[in-house]
């Protein structure tokens, strides 16, 4: 009785077998992709006659020399200083309520809207004049609400022990 074959011999294709089947999966991958190896043709085309291309080659060559210039920018404290007052105020942003925050952005843009009709006016304002607006309700509860400010404010200015 025979012996069973326990190893299947692999065919051992020399360099250019390799380079044929590489060369036929290629071809292959190219025709099933036609039109788009056609439309980054076309990009590449578009990116190299207005200088773009050029462009990004040119950076990534230097690429070593951008990483040195932003990184000693980044470490400049004014920079720092930048970065790290965006991080505070993101997170300000995150505690405040989005209603609450639009709300003041109206509030603000018709202030502003209000004092610049003021000024237009050029109107002086006297003492008693400031003793009606107080009674107005739209003046009080600016003043309210700035008062209020003014107070969480001084409370988050003390000095924790």
């Amino acid at each position: 009785m025979a012996e069973p074959i326990c190893k299947v011999a692999e065919p051992i294709l020399n360099e250019d077998e390799i380079q044929n089947q590489v060369l036929e999966k290629v071809l292959q991958d190219i025709t099933k992709n036609v039109d788009g190896i056609q439309e980054t043709i076309k990009l590449l085309q578009e990116l190299h006659e207005s200088g773009i291309l050029e462009a990004v080659n040119s950076l990534i060559e230097a690429k070593e020399q951008i990483a040195k210039i932003v990184v000693g920018q980044s470490l400049r404290p004014p920079v720092t200083n930048a970065i790290n007052n965006a991080m505070a105020t993101a997170g300000i942003l995150t505690e405040v309520n989005p209603e609450t925050t639009k709300k003041m952005t109206d509030s603000l843009s018709k202030g502003l809207q209000k004092a610049e009709e003021g000024i237009q006016l050029n109107k002086k304002v006297g003492l008693f004049d400031l003793l009606k607006l107080m009674k107005d309700p739209d003046v009080n509860r600016a003043m309210r609400f700035g008062i209020d400010f003014l107070k969480g404010l001084g409370e988050g200015m003390k000095v924790k022990e």
